[in-house]
């Protein structure tokens, strides 16, 4: 029996690192601050804990597709105890110029790349890139797509729908 094999793209700003959050987590607790080298960022603890929980799953393979590009492993990672330093990084290095987001340009490639069955891409912009939500579209059951509210990063009940997504 094979496992099937789930990339899960991960962005940072307004997914992992809200911007301006309020209030307290979706897991009722406070924000946590921490000082990742370049700068602050703002987490919740317990979403850092679903990730690293979700990063073990025999099918699950991560992949960092964010503006931080080679600086979330390097940075953020130590910073808040996410355990991501080894997970591929995709950049905007080489990109073509096209007429899409870099960001659709590179997953794009690296799921060709990687022959991966199904993927989960979590950015807060998704919603608002048409070429990417009408390739997504187009895949189906496929994938898995979360555009979290930028001003609170991803959910509790968006770590379960992945944790479902992956079996």
């Amino acid at each position: 029996m094979t496992t099937v094999r789930v990339s899960l793209y991960l962005d940072v700003d307004g997914v992992v690192n809200p911007f301006g959050p309020m209030g307290f987590t979706d897991w009722g607790t406070e924000w946590k601050i921490a000082d990742a080298g370049i700068l602050e960022v703002v987490y919740a603890a317990e979403l850092v804990e679903g990730l690293n929980q979700l990063a073990v799953h025999p099918a699950a393979r991560f992949v960092w597709l964010t503006t931080w590009q080679r600086l979330a492993p390097e940075f953020l990672c130590p910073a808040i105890g996410l355990h991501g330093e080894h997970w591929p990084v995709l950049t905007s290095d080489g990109w073509d110029m096209s007429a899409d987001w870099w960001k659709l340009d590179v997953l794009q490639r690296d799921v060709q790349e990687s022959g991966v069955d199904r993927i989960v891409w979590m950015d807060d912009q998704l919603a608002h890139e048409a070429a990417a939500r009408s390739w997504v579209e187009f895949l189906g059951s496929r994938v898995l797509w979360i555009s979290p509210d930028p001003r609170r990063g991803l959910s509790r009940s968006e770590i379960a729908a992945v944790r479902q997504f992956l079996g």
